[in-house]
């Protein structure tokens, strides 16, 4: 087939987005060295691994101590994070993570590849968590998510958007977040 395909009209499809990522790595590899770094990455990478099957998430790529997670029903992506959040920490893992969550029509190139503002904004949010912090643009959380709920936040500007976005923190339904009592603010 020498002739070029005819162009098809691009099409967006609803896609949530997270990142994640271990706060510290590479002052914790500088400290204690690659074996132990090794172990932190292995642990982190087997409880995401195992939340995402248990929950029909797609792992899109690693990114060293970090990943970019992809659900196509909201609620499996964003329950999954948390849950993956309180695995880190009850594993012990000595390094906290941070996310980032968003949703919304993206491009999908080669069947794979995800373009668009929601890609971005989940990582620039995953950017500005702090340890144990996920954040996720107001309304992300929705009625069918029986395990998690949001806390507002201030809106914020996010580095290449236009207008400020209203944050919150998604948390599990329990309360039981660090850096937060269990009463609800």
């Amino acid at each position: 087939m020498s002739e070029a395909l005819p162009r098809r009209t691009v099409k967006r499809v609803d896609r949530t987005f997270a990142f994640l990522d271990l706060c510290g790595f590479t002052a914790f590899t500088d400290q204690n060295g690659d074996a132990d770094a090794y172990d932190v990455v292995a642990g982190f990478r087997a409880a995401v691994r195992q939340v995402a099957a248990e929950r029909g998430v797609r792992l899109a790529k690693w990114l060293g101590d970090g990943v970019m997670m992809v659900g196509v029903e909201p609620e499996d992506l964003v329950e999954a994070v948390v849950d993956i959040e309180c695995l880190i920490d009850e594993a012990g893992s000595p390094l906290a993570m941070r996310a980032g969550i968003a949703r919304g029509r993206v491009m999908l190139i080669d069947g794979d590849d995800h373009v668009g503002p929601a890609v971005i904004l989940a990582s620039r949010l995953c950017e500005m968590a702090e340890p144990h912090q996920v954040l996720a643009e107001k309304g992300t959380v929705t009625p069918l998510m029986a395990n998690v709920e949001e806390r507002p936040l201030d809106s914020q500007m996010v580095r290449g958007f236009e207008r400020p976005v209203d944050l919150v923190r998604v948390v599990p339904l329990d309360g039981h977040i660090h850096g937060v009592d269990s009463q609800r603010h």
